[in-house]
């Protein structure tokens, strides 16, 4: 697979699992495919279920401008904040060069880097920790503690995070969603979901109290073997920040694409 079909494999991967994260967080939520552009936009306070990507490939300078101020218009709309999702490799030469003062003029800012990564990595092997038992989500108390995990390792209010997925059945019964308990209290969650042959992970989070102890690996361990064993997928992809992009290379993830997270100015 070369470069730019890892990054249109990327953005096509979150593309198809927001619509189904944000459509079961909200039947009426704005699910669009415009052109060049990719509205999955929840309007709750989780706001990573509040999302745009631009979907071109190859946009130079003059239509990512145009792309921009699209996408800012389409949030300034919206009651709650969110983030586009902008996969750089996507980009004509020109119009990366004139990324950031094109996200200036439409009224975008900046707010954390990503990877898009993905790797031919299974079936991988039941893993272990010695501190940790696993447990899969099959409860709304489970998945509270799924959320609240999300919220404390991501610095959201436990509120947001709750809005996001509390009281999901897509969560508990679709996805291949652990927790991580440490003498029974959970401390780590991983999630692996099965979108167009693959299985894309998602809202891994470790609490800060615990973090740098593996645990986070542990657990992405497991939600891949078991997503893999219950659907017989060989690829996986997800979108990391840059304190997870190690933990997922020693899985055998490997990266090919970078990705900007860009909200409205203030």
């Amino acid at each position: 697979m070369t470069d730019l079909s890892a990054s249109v494999e990327s953005v096509e991967q979150l593309a198809l699992v927001w619509r189904g994260m944000v459509l079961d967080r909200d039947p009426d939520a704005d699910v669009r495919d415009l052109p060049g552009i990719a509205v999955r936009w929840a309007d709750c306070r989780f706001a990573f279920w509040n999302c745009v990507t631009l979907t071109d490939v190859g946009a130079d300078a003059e239509l990512l401008g145009q792309r921009l101020a699209q996408v800012a218009e389409i949030m300034r709309a919206k009651r709650q904040p969110g983030f586009l999702w902008l996969f750089e490799d996507l980009l004509a030469e020109d119009a990366r060069a004139g990324l950031a003062e094109a996200a200036e003029r439409a009224g975008l800012q900046h707010a954390f880097p990503g990877t898009g990564m993905a790797g031919d990595l299974l079936p991988l092997d039941e893993p272990t920790h010695p501190d940790l038992t696993f447990a899969r989500v099959t409860t709304d108390e489970q998945l509270l503690a799924y959320a609240d995990l999300n919220s404390r390792a991501y610095g959201f209010p436990l509120e947001d995070g709750r809005d996001g997925i509390a009281g999901s059945t897509l969560w508990k019964q679709d996805v291949h969603a652990y927790l991580g308990l440490r003498d029974g209290v959970p401390v780590t969650c991983a999630a692996s979901v099965e979108a167009g042959g693959r299985l894309f992970v998602a809202l891994v989070a470790t609490d800060p109290a615990w973090q740098g102890k593996g645990y986070g690996e542990a657990v992405t361990r497991k939600a891949l073997h078991e997503g893999g064993r219950a659907t017989g997928l060989t690829r996986a992809t997800l979108h990391a920040t840059p304190a997870g992009a190690p933990v997922y290379l020693r899985i055998g993830f490997e990266p090919n694409s970078t990705v900007h997270f860009y909200g409205l100015k203030g």
